[in-house]
């Protein structure tokens, strides 16, 4: 069966040995391709998955992408360990090695760059809900009196309206003051777009979503800043991830979020 080159990241050369026993996509053990003081982290992959056809596919089947996603963020997790990687989309595969070796040759300056840009960096995500009060939530809620007359209804209506934006005006004020905090502790921030409680399962709403790139020496610190906020205001929920290799500030797809690192584009049969 032909094997096609998965990749994974790009990393300067380094010397600590990557996690025994760690396997990547299909589960194949990754390896270090070297070329022009550069190292791809790759993997064999079957090419009955992974040519371009078979991607278009693939890519529709949400239970194959979810493996695929956790196999590749297991191994940039493994790099980031011990060294800075540049992560690439999910799904980038060429041909063979020498497809892998054109494309880093071809990228060379701009990987070098960025490199340069995320060293001895982390990422960090922190996400701000508006969440209902638990103890309110298990509570029944007390009818309203039922209103005598149109002018009662109306009054009610404007009254619940009103709680409702005085609610979202606090929710917007804490994660405004919250992101501008964090900002200014991290080297770079990127604003994602809030995530769709449909699709994340999470609950609440979600009125910041957030990366921070952040030396690693300077992590401990942040994560501390991160805390005191938690219990700052009512009914706001902060959850911080990572740290994660610094997909939002790679140039590359960056993952929904920091759990999966999926990417959401392949370069299938690229150096052929």
């Amino acid at each position: 069966m032909t094997a096609l080159r998965y990749v994974y990241a790009v990393c300067r050369p380094f010397d600590v040995p990557l996690q025994s026993q760690l396997t990547g996509v299909a589960g194949d053990p990754p390896r270090l391709l070297a070329h022009h003081g550069l190292v791809a982290a790759v993997s064999h992959v079957p090419e009955a998955d992974f040519s371009e056809e078979s991607l278009r596919a693939h890519l529709e089947d949400l239970d194959w992408l979810a493996g695929t996603a956790r196999a590749h963020q297991q191994v940039v997790d493994a790099l980031t360990v011990v060294t800075t990687p540049l992560p690439l989309r999910l799904a980038t595969v060429f041909r063979d090695d020498s497809g892998v070796r054109v494309m880093m040759e071809e990228r060379e300056d701009d990987f070098r760059r960025t490199l340069d840009r995320l060293e001895g960096r982390v990422e960090w995500g922190v996400k701000v809900y508006v969440e209902t009060d638990p103890e309110q939530a298990d509570r029944p809620a007390e009818p309203e009196p039922k209103p005598a007359t149109g002018r009662d209804y109306l009054r009610q209506r404007r009254m619940r309206a009103r709680a409702h934006e005085d609610q979202w005006s606090r929710a917007e004020e804490f994660a405004t003051r919250l992101h501008a905090n964090l900002s200014s502790r991290a080297d770079d921030a990127r604003l994602h777009a809030p995530q769709n409680p449909t699709l994340s399962g999470a609950a609440g709403r979600n009125v910041l979503n957030a990366a921070y790139l952040v030396p690693r020496d300077a992590s401990e610190e942040f994560v501390e800043m991160v805390d005191r906020t938690k219990d700052d205001t009512p009914g706001m929920r902060v959850e911080l991830t990572g740290p994660w290799a610094a997909y939002s500030f790679a140039g590359e797809a960056a993952p929904e979020d920091g759990a999966t690192g999926a990417g959401t584009a392949g370069q299938a049969g690229e150096g052929s």
